[in-house]
């Protein structure tokens, strides 16, 4: 499909069996090799001396270190990857890519027990259009290929050796330069245009943002230690400023962002979801809406997309699937607008989430661990995002920035089969900091709350199934944190009842798991350890004061009120009967398969009051907006939030 290989047999999925999506480095070396076959420049195992790899390449190719440097920092941070591709098949430190062994595109939402829409009062959605399997290949998906031609390198050689990885992506540049014809200079101010053109874009726009945040990084310098345990410094240029006339030379055609809610900061495009009335009373693929004025907006939901760029934006125009508000792209950090922000996407399979939420996909996969997440798309997100929560008075805190496994099932019925993206391998902690509200310690240490925060390189916890059922993921730094009955690493694992399954490793099972920049109230401690209530038990994970997975924080707390033993939680906030106006019926009020019992303790995120947008028609005439007088809670109540009546509990400041 595509040209792409795909891995035979199914797949785990969040929540759900995923089709087959890729192939790991093994099988890609398998392949038949493409340009050359000798292999001369760098000799093997880079890793030993990235920082030398760097200058090595740079001097060979006349290309300025710095930029080397930079682009890089921008693909991968450095980091190697053990030579396993990306989801757009770009390998090492240069993420040089090799169309042939992208992750396979597969169905966004593909099928399981979530409704995206979230909505009771809805029926079961069309059955997905098949994808088109005859997409041309673009460029910015096929540069090892390239490389290997200007290198004379294997492109076995290019995926698995970083320093000869480095050195393909130096001379990728220093041909960009060529082709631009510009001198070879050793000013870094000189490279904005080869720079631009590394990116792949197609568009002038794309181009540019990309050279913006490579030089952003020139600027301020970045120097870190990669997931090969190297260490690489890039000093700052505090004073450099690029050439930008350079972009006029690239050839790239000139896009235009007419239509797109982004800040200027991004590349943005509008490519609309469309709503559209089809079959007997059946429309798609969203719902119209006049939000803020409507409804407040809350939330801004992180996914990723389970497929490749291309079949993800076929399956958004498709009126009969599902929608979200915006794509980001992996290689360039490239953004795609679908569905305006006063409308109201399918994403997050929560009717009441989706009614007060922007969705935004990113392109990826939570089960392939090295599957990575590109710096320019965490950076290029991270603006959206400080954009829109800015535009919509957003907080940007771990309450209101949600991933989609953090979502609640609105039902009891439906929380078994919500989905777990973006997973265990999204960088919340440094996220956050892009976002400009790094995690940081708010009280001494016997603060009564903690906000979770391992150093997400070196802890590494054991997942299973991301490839074969039972056996273990590639070993991966990761943002979440494992959670047990007791405090020692061979008690049982916290058990979750809404799922009814017993607990385990699996990359998608959320019963035990805690994830950076989430907050719980402290229950006990012990040496090395700390438990937090968690689902309502005492769970407890490992601390250690030389190497924490979570820092004291302060905060808003709730109890059940004095002489109650323990209250219901739910998966919405619901309007009392008596808002509903005539012709809106009532929704059925269903808590979910949780308390919160006395003595128990849970962190605060927001107050909100019960409210439903009723949207069961094509045309909007009968749409309603309810709005009740009952307030609830927003909790963190377990590795999803969930919703408390106010008039059940207590809230205290701790």
């Amino acid at each position: 499909m595509r040209g792409t290989v795909t891995r035979p047999g199914p797949l785990p999925g969040s929540a759900r069996t995923r089709r087959a999506v890729g192939a790991l480095a093994s099988t890609a070396l398998l392949l038949p090799l493409l340009g050359a076959t000798s292999d001369p420049g760098p000799p093997g195992d880079g890793a030993r001396g990235l920082q030398q790899a760097f200058a090595a390449a740079a001097e060979r190719y006349h290309v300025p270190q710095s930029v080397l440097l930079g682009v890089s920092y921008l693909q991968s941070r450095w980091d190697s990857h053990d030579g396993a591709p990306s989801v757009t098949g770009g390998y090492g430190p240069m993420h040089l890519t090799d169309a042939r062994t992208a992750l396979t595109p597969a169905p966004h939402h593909s099928a399981g027990a979530e409704d995206p829409r979230g909505d009771g009062a809805r029926g079961p959605l069309h059955p997905r259009k098949a994808l088109p399997d005859d997409a041309e290949i673009p460029a910015r998906l096929k540069t090892l290929v390239r490389a290997a031609e200007l290198t004379g390198m294997s492109p076995e050689k290019l995926r698995t050796d970083p320093a000869a990885n480095v050195a393909g992506g130096a001379a990728l540049l220093a041909a960009a330069q060529r082709d631009l014809n510009a001198p070879l200079s050793p000013d870094p101010a000189d490279w904005y245009g080869a720079v631009a053109h590394f990116s792949g874009a197609d568009d002038r726009t794309t181009g540019a943002t990309y050279a913006n945040d490579v030089y952003d990084v020139l600027r301020v310098g970045a120097q870190r230690t990669t997931d090969s345990g190297q260490r690489v410094v890039l000093p700052a240029q505090p004073g450099l400023v690029p050439d930008v006339a350079q972009l006029r030379r690239t050839g790239l055609r000139t896009a235009s962002a007419a239509g797109t809610e982004c800040p200027a900061t991004v590349s943005c495009e509008w490519i609309p979801a469309p709503y559209e009335q089809f079959g007997d009373g059946d429309y798609g693929n969203h719902d119209l809406g006049e939000r803020p004025a409507s409804q407040s907006v809350e939330y801004i939901v992180v996914h990723d997309t389970e497929g490749g760029w291309e079949g993800v934006i076929n399956l958004v125009q498709d009126p009969a699937y599902v929608s979200w508000n915006y794509s980001l792209r992996s290689t360039d950090g490239h953004v795609a607008q679908h569905v305006k922000a006063k409308d109201v996407a399918w994403h997050a399979g929560n009717w009441y989430v989706n009614a007060k939420s922007i969705g935004l996909e990113h392109e990826g996969f939570l089960a392939f661990p090295d599957s990575w997440y590109t710096e320019a798309m965490y950076r290029s997100s991270a603006r959206l995002v400080t954009y829109l929560a800015a535009k919509y008075g957003i907080p940007l805190d771990r309450q209101h920035i949600l991933g989609h496994d953090n979502v609640p099932g609105p039902t009891t019925a439906t929380v078994p089969g919500m989905h777990t993206d973006p997973g265990p391998y999204w960088d919340w902690r440094h996220y956050f900091e892009l976002l400009g509200r790094p995690f940081q310690a708010t009280a001494g240490k016997a603060g009564s709350l903690v906000t979770i925060l391992p150093d997400y390189r070196a802890n590494q916890p054991v997942y299973t199934g991301c490839v074969t059922k039972g056996e273990p993921c590639a070993a991966h730094g990761s943002g979440e944190v494992r959670l047990y009955a007791d405090h020692s690493e061979t008690s049982p694992l916290i058990k979750d009842i809404g799922l009814g399954t017993t607990p385990s490793t699996g990359v998608n099972d959320l019963s035990s798991r805690v994830s950076t920049g989430q907050q719980y109230a402290v229950a006990d401690r012990w040496g090395d350890w700390t438990a937090i209530w968690y689902l309502g038990q005492k769970a407890w994970f490992r601390n250690p004061a030389k190497q924490p997975a979570a820092v004291p924080a302060t905060g808003l707390v709730v109890t059940p009120k004095d002489g109650v033993d323990s209250v219901p939680l739910y998966g919405r906030a619901y309007p009392e009967a008596s808002a509903y106006p005539a012709g809106v019926p009532a929704q059925p009020v269903s808590p979910l398969p949780y308390r919160l019992p006395k003595g128990q303790r849970y962190v605060v995120g927001d107050t909100v009051p019960g409210e439903y947008y009723y949207a069961v028609t094509f045309t909007t005439d009968a749409h309603r907006v309810v709005v009740g007088k009952d307030l609830y809670y927003e909790i963190q109540y377990g590795h999803r939030v969930a919703f408390v009546r106010a008039a059940d509990v207590r809230v205290s400041a701790v």
